[in-house]
């Protein structure tokens, strides 16, 4: 006989992602029993995700587990869980930046931090990686305010900003910025030849590599780059490199499977024109550079919050990847990033520290909106 478990869920789309939002005292106690619930709500592993609440995509299947923090340095914690579409796993590994910006707003709405006037400051604890952020969400009245006159690439209509300030985000695998000693690094691919590469960690760690060295012009679109076997093959291998030369895993084979989150692949170019996949002319003086993730093994539709934060971090690395296709003029400390679906803004605050900069945040800005609350039926 089947065991229904009832689940109070929250569905807000954080950013230029979806996912649902649960309170932790929602779940078991025992969270080796998360898992399997956490895939039956989401309908995974299917890659229409037609029994759950999935969207059948990675950045719609995606779940954010919030409760009140005993830290003196954080109102809550927040664990982001990537459910995977196609198979059956759960990765903890890594945090949403996108998603993150609905927990702020989030923690308002389930009264685990109260609404001040104008604006509410939510100091959130990121059990992935370590690390806080500070989300500014505009409140009124005692009520979160959603509405607003700011738009993000990917999202369609306008919305009230929420600012996101990742503090000291460097180092969420306990490394350092450079996790590997190096501002580049040069990869062996079999089958291709030499890959010079950034392994940078900010908020998330990332790979970046030269669009130019994969065969690539920065400006592919999502579903032009999902449709190229060959080029995924590619991307996968050199990110399962990048987790073995970070001691996430032994096997670069392994890589979807065993750290499918991190490192995130990105690949980047110098800032040239291009066109979205809505038709949009973007202009090369818009944008400091070209810029693409790739997110659970698939094309990001728009772009990462966390691996926009690393991307600004990776900027300011003399030597660095990124650093090599911006302008020598570029204001590194706020960068435009050209990405499939626009520009997405973003900032870093550092001091210069040699070959390692010491970065004391980075900050960018969403949007949030609340969709949905109700309460889900679970069938184990």
């Amino acid at each position: 006989m089947n065991n229904t478990v009832k689940l109070p869920v929250t569905i807000m789309r954080g950013g230029t992602s979806k996912g649902v939002y649960i309170l932790q005292k929602d779940l078991p106690e025992n969270k080796a029993e998360w898992e399997p619930l956490l895939l039956r709500l989401m309908g995974s592993p299917d890659k229409k995700q037609i029994d759950g609440l999935g969207g059948s995509q990675s950045v719609t299947s995606k779940v954010a587990i919030v409760q009140r923090s005993e830290r003196p340095d954080a109102d809550v914690d927040y664990t982001f869980a990537q459910v995977s579409v196609d198979k059956p796993l759960v990765s903890y590994k890594g945090n949403c930046g996108n998603i993150s910006s609905g927990v702020g707003p989030f923690a308002i709405e389930q009264g685990l931090v109260e609404a001040k006037e104008g604006v509410t400051t939510v100091r959130i604890y990121n059990t992935n990686t370590d690390k806080i952020i500070e989300a500014d969400v505009h409140t009124e009245g005692g009520h979160v305010c959603y509405e607003g006159d700011f738009s993000i690439a990917g999202v369609p209509g306008t919305a009230s900003p929420v600012k996101l300030k990742f503090m000291d985000p460097a180092g969420t695998l306990c490394r350092g910025l450079l996790p590997t000693g190096n501002a580049v690094d040069v990869l062996e691919v079999p089958g291709y030849g030499t890959v010079e590469v950034s392994i940078v960690d900010a908020a998330n760690p990332l790979v970046f590599a030269r669009a130019k060295d994969l065969g690539l012009t920065g400006k592919e679109l999502p579903e032009e780059l999902n449709a190229d076997a060959e080029k995924l093959d590619l991307l996968e291998k050199v990110r399962g490199l990048a987790a073995v030369k970070l001691g996430l895993i032994e096997d670069y084979t392994r890589s979807a499977w065993e750290t499918p989150g991190i490192p995130k692949m990105t690949f980047v170019a110098e800032a040239a024109d291009y066109v979205t996949p809505d038709g949009k002319e973007m202009h090369r003086e818009q944008v400091d550079l070209l810029s693409r993730m790739m997110s659970m093994q698939k094309a990001h539709p728009t772009y990462a919050m966390t691996g926009a934060m690393c991307t600004a971090a990776a900027a300011i690395v003399p030597g660095s990847i990124v650093r090599q296709v911006l302008s020598p003029d570029t204001d590194t400390q706020f960068i435009r990033i050209g990405h499939p679906a626009g520009i997405l803004e973003c900032g870093v605050d550092y001091t210069e520290n040699g070959a390692c900069p010491d970065v004391q945040d980075t900050f960018g800005f969403r949007t949030a909106n609340l969709l949905l609350e109700g309460t889900a039926h679970i069938r184990l």
